[in-house]
């Protein structure tokens, strides 16, 4: 596991600059403040700079993740779990190349029952630090009074066709790869905002760099076990692939931060975190370009519902009501 993780930081390393260097992050924001203030000028100006920077970037990533060991899946048998289907359509989907998959999520809000167990799943699979959320759980009020009830909608990111965070992005950090899942580099990320307010999902966060634990008590008898617990919101994530351990003053503190479709397992042959923890078999995860696909074949029924078609996004993420 340690040998991939290194293969997968020496291919972002050679994807960051065309000449096989990062540039140095805190340089980047404190000309970028000094320059241009809120960053007006920095949307006109700092796209055409950076714009061999990001060609590079996504070439690379986009054609170099390998696919190796994928895990081994039974064949169909009647009234199998659906997470054994998912899991060999994602098999199947790894075999293509990039650009012939389409990652797309399905959620039968019939089905969910407001656990919030796929929150707190992203949670510990992406070791999530206070105020950044990839996937809450939204609670909607329908019908008309006295004959209302309530309905849960979990919220990953809608991964859009056409994204609107993308084209706002001063230095092209967030980009959108061949098969359609919006990635943030967090060493190229500035950390303006822009793409948070672009978001008409709300679907984007930002790391401030807090810990659960800083401001707990330090007296044994109030806080068991306060030093392993701070010790392991320090053990490296694996967004996007990369082995990222949290310290002060390191990315990703200070960038936005998204759901990903948990990239760094589907890439591996595992679902995402919050397809395999929903207690209602909620959530269906897989390729929309495989008619054969579970996920195919949901998106084709006459109840689906996207959030905020009008706006043109076109989201992966699609809800059967």
């Amino acid at each position: 596991m340690a040998e991939e993780n290194n293969k997968l930081l020496q291919t972002e390393d050679s994807a960051g600059s065309a000449e096989g260097k990062q540039p140095d992050t805190g340089n980047i924001r404190r000309d970028f403040l000094k320059k241009v203030g809120a960053g007006i000028l920095a949307s006109l100006l700092l796209p055409t700079v950076f714009s061999n920077k990001f060609n590079a970037i996504a070439e690379t990533v986009e054609s170099e993740i390998p696919v190796t060991d994928l895990p081994d899946i039974p064949e169909p048998q009647p009234d199998e779990d659906p997470i054994i289907r998912l899991m060999r359509d994602l098999k199947r989907a790894l075999q293509k190349p990039l650009e012939k998959r389409k990652w797309s999520m399905v959620i039968d809000l019939r089905k969910c029952v407001g656990c919030h167990a796929c929150t707190v799943s992203c949670v510990a699979e992406n070791k999530l630090p206070p105020g950044v959320v990839y996937r809450p759980v939204l609670e909607e009020e329908i019908g008309t009074y006295p004959n209302v009830t309530s309905r849960s909608i979990p919220r990953p990111c809608m991964q859009c066709e056409e994204p609107p965070c993308v084209p706002v992005c001063p230095v092209h950090a967030t980009w959108q790869r061949a098969d359609g899942i919006v990635e943030i580099d967090y060493d190229q990320c500035i950390g303006c905002r822009y793409c948070i307010t672009a978001c008409p999902y709300s679907a984007r966060t930002f790391d401030t760099g807090h810990y659960y634990t800083e401001h707990a008590p330090g007296t044994a008898i109030a806080y068991v076990g306060g030093n392993k617990a701070s010790q392991y919101e320090k053990e490296p994530a694996f967004d996007y692939g990369i082995e990222r351990p949290r310290k002060k003053n390191t990315s990703p503190i200070g960038n936005a931060r998204k759901c990903h479709f948990c990239l760094h397992r589907i890439e591996k042959g595992l679902l995402p975190a919050c397809v395999t923890s929903c207690i209602g078999r909620a959530t269906y995860f897989g390729d929309a370009n495989d008619p054969k696909s579970l996920v195919s074949e949901m998106i084709g029924k006459n109840n689906v519902m996207h959030l905020k078609e009008e706006m043109g996004t076109k989201p992966k993420v699609h809800y059967l009501l």
